[in-house]
C-alpha cells in the first residue's frame, strides 16, 4: 500500500528517473540506501515500485504513533526501530525473519537524517553496524541504493521543510535513484560496514551525477 501511494504521489512533487547496474534483484536481499530527507523514503519506494520491488522497511518507531500511518505500516509488515532502547535489537530479528521468508528489506545505513540545513547533496555519513550485522546473521546480499534530489523537495529547518513541500509541485525538482550491483559483505563487521558505506556512496555519486550535482561532479 505505501509503495502504491508513493508511486502515485511522488510524480506530483518532482521528476523521478531511475538507473540500475543489476539485471535482477534476488529475493531475500538487503536494500541499503542513503538517507538525506524526510521525502526520500517516498522517492525510493516509488522508484522500487517501478522496478516491481516492494520491500519491507526498517523505520523509526515514532512513525507508528501516527494513527493512519501506523495502520499502513503494520498492514504491509514494515518494521519499527526502537533506537536507544532495550528493544532496538528486535528490529534486526524481525528483518532476519522477513529475509528468510523471501522478502527484500530496505534499511538506511546512517540511521538518521543529516544535521545540515542546506539543500545540497553530500556523500552519505558514517554507517551504523546494523546492516553489516544483519548481513552476517542471514548471509543475505546487499543491494546498494543511492538517491539524490530529495533534499530539493524538503530539507532544513521546520519552516523550510514545510515551504519545500508546499512549493515542490510547482518547482518539480529532478530526482534520481540508482541501484548498484548486489554484493556480499566481508564477515568482519567493521570491514563489512566500511564496504557497505563505500558501495552506497558509489551508488549515491552515480545518482547525483545524473542530476549534475556539484558534490558528485567535483569528486
Amino acid at each position: 500500500m505505501l509503495s502504491r501511494i508513493a508511486a502515485a504521489i511522488v510524480p506530483a512533487f518532482g521528476h523521478l528517473t531511475i538507473s540500475s547496474d543489476r539485471p535482477t534483484t534476488p529475493t531475500g536481499t538487503i536494500i541499503l540506501g542513503n538517507h538525506t530527507s524526510l521525502a526520500d523514503p517516498g522517492v525510493v519506494l516509488a522508484a522500487l515500485r517501478r522496478l516491481e520491488i516492494e520491500p519491507v522497511i526498517l523505520a523509526t518507531a515514532g512513525l507508528w504513533r501516527i494513527p493512519l500511518l501506523r495502520s499502513l505500516l503494520t498492514r504491509d509488515g514494515h518494521i519499527p526501530v526502537h533506537r536507544g532502547t532495550a528493544r532496538a535489537a528486535d528490529s534486526l530479528e524481525a528483518a532476519a525473519q522477513a529475509l528468510a521468508a523471501g522478502r527484500n528489506v530496505l534499511i538506511y545505513g546512517e540511521g538518521r537524517l543529516p544535521l545540515r540545513k542546506d539543500s545540497a547533496e553530500a556523500a552519505p555519513e558514517n554507517f551504523r553496524s546494523g546492516p553489516a550485522r544483519l548481513a552476517a546473521a542471514t548471509g543475505a546480499p546487499i543491494l546498494p541504493l543511492g538517491q539524490a534530489g530529495a533534499r530539493h523537495i524538503t530539507s532544513g529547518t521546520r519552516s523550510k521543510q514545510l515551504a519545500g513541500i508546499i512549493t515542490a509541485p510547482a518547482r518539480r525538482p529532478r530526482l534520481h535513484v540508482h541501484l548498484g550491483a548486489p554484493l556480499r559483505l566481508p564477515a568482519e563487521i567493521p570491514a563489512a560496514t566500511a564496504a557497505a558505506h563505500q558501495a552506497v556512496t558509489a551508488a549515491w555519486r552515480t545518482a547525483a551525477r545524473h542530476l549534475g550535482e556539484p558534490a558528485a561532479l567535483a569528486a
